[in-house]
């Protein structure tokens, strides 16, 4: 069964060595990744068992991580506030 990580901020998920029942072991980075609207999904490069979900933070949970001090955090909110500037409707 897949390991689930709710808060994309939480420290550790991408470093933590994670064993598959084939034998495999190693850290998402190592993973064939899956990107869907909601969240991303890791599996086994050897034999593509799904290992891991991560949920994609929501602009609040970037926010509050921000907030917080995360330096990833900081960097996503200035990317997503430079794009809400951006496209923003005309005022008037």
């Amino acid at each position: 069964m897949a390991d689930i990580i709710h808060d994309y901020f939480q420290p550790g998920w991408r470093t933590r060595e994670l064993g598959c029942v084939c034998g495999w072991r190693g850290e998402s980075s190592d993973m064939a990744m899956e990107l869907h609207d909601e969240v991303t999904d890791y599996a086994c490069p050897q034999c593509e068992n799904l290992l891991l979900i991560v949920s994609h933070p929501s602009l609040e949970q970037v926010r509050d991580a921000a907030g917080a001090g995360n330096e990833e955090a900081r960097q996503q909110l200035a990317i997503v506030e430079e794009a809400l500037r951006q496209h923003r409707p005309p005022e008037g």
